[in-house]
């Protein structure tokens, strides 16, 4: 407040009304903020005017601007990530957005972290391969980052890109992890630690996993309003940091029961957590679920599609004897995709579409 370009009469007349935060002037309406302070509304339109422009420091752009800024980005910076399957890469119409934030909504063991730690594969791959060029940060508030699995993937995500590829790429030194328990843990890493990676260049996606873990256990029922702000918070902060550093954004959410499904039959009975608020910060919504489908080893056999190229297509070297249980991906929403169902597996080597 004390760097604020006003009259420093102005200034003293708001400390002695304990208005000491660009946040408390901000919420009184300006009759009740010249009944607080006793200025005339000449300099209550200065004090507003003045700290509006000191938060909203965003310089004023006409549209066209924007689309030839945007129309010159897309030249220079990938606009997609690949998912490691050509498949999934095709459903998706080439993979995850850059700019934005995806989220993988599912149920338990439906593949979400899976997926996750696929794409924090492919990110390191070459631009021209449908990666980023780029290390990962891998924010975990649940369960203990699964290590091993992380290594079984890198093992065969390195056996199809080739030893020379793998060895230039040492894809297990660049994924950056976090644990974060907390709300305020998350946030301080969000604010703090991922910017500055994101300013030194090493980072080019970012996977929170989950956010529903942390805004499900410290909130109550009645603290709905204050969760609705702090999820808007951590939206717009994840919103702003993709949009200046063109880093991909993925946070997973866990599931809860919808209510409407009793009255309405064709809606689901699970649907993504976190209420509205969330689903109008996210910009594309993909639900992953269980399915009571199984293919025998010889179907998933069949339904392989790799040919051994850089982008990890969906095959193993090895049959597995037991049966691979199908899963499902849904497009809830997104602005560049209509919303449609693939079906996939999980094996040894990763998530795999099916045709």
């Amino acid at each position: 407040m004390e760097n604020l370009s006003v009259n420093p009469r102005i200034l003293a007349s708001l400390k002695k009304a304990n208005l000491r935060s660009f946040e408390s002037v901000l919420h009184l309406s300006p009759a009740d903020l010249g009944r607080c302070t006793k200025l005339s509304s000449r300099d209550v339109s200065i004090i507003l005017k003045a700290v509006s422009e000191e938060v909203y420091k965003i310089k004023n752009i006409t549209a066209l601007t924007l689309f030839k800024q945007s129309h010159q980005e897309d030249r220079k910076e990938p606009t997609h990530l690949t998912t490691g399957c050509p498949i999934l890469d095709e459903f998706l119409h080439g993979g995850i957005l850059v700019k934005g934030i995806t989220e993988i909504a599912g149920q338990s063991a439906a593949g979400k972290t899976q997926l996750c730690l696929q794409l924090c594969l492919t990110a390191q791959l070459p631009v021209q391969q449908g990666g980023l060029a780029n290390g990962v940060v891998y924010i975990c508030t649940e369960d203990v980052f699964p290590s091993k699995r992380l290594q079984q993937l890198i093992s065969s995500f390195n056996r199809r890109i080739g030893p020379a590829l793998a060895k230039q790429l040492a894809v297990g030194d660049h994924i950056y992890v976090e644990h974060a328990a907390e709300k305020d843990q998350l946030w301080h890493c969000l604010e703090k630690r991922l910017p500055l990676l994101l300013s030194r260049g090493m980072v080019k996606l970012a996977v929170v996993d989950s956010l529903a873990a942390i805004f499900r256990s410290e909130f109550e029922l009645r603290d709905t309003i204050r969760r609705a702000r702090e999820l808007q918070r951590v939206g717009a902060h994840l919103h702003r940091l993709s949009s200046q550093f063109n880093v991909a954004v993925v946070c997973v959410n866990q599931v809860t029961a919808n209510m409407e499904a009793s009255l309405d039959p064709t809606e689901s009975e699970m649907m993504p957590a976190l209420g509205l608020t969330w689903s109008n910060i996210v910009k594309v919504r993909l639900m992953l679920s269980r399915t009571p489908y199984r293919l025998p080893p010889s179907d998933t056999t069949n339904n392989r599609t790799d040919r051994g190229s850089v982008n990890g297509e969906c095959s193993h070297e090895s049959e597995q004897k037991a049966e691979i249980p199908v899963r499902q991906i849904e497009i809830l929403f997104a602005p560049h995709l209509p919303k449609e169902v693939c079906y996939y597996i999980v094996d040894a080597d990763g998530v795999k579409g099916l045709q």
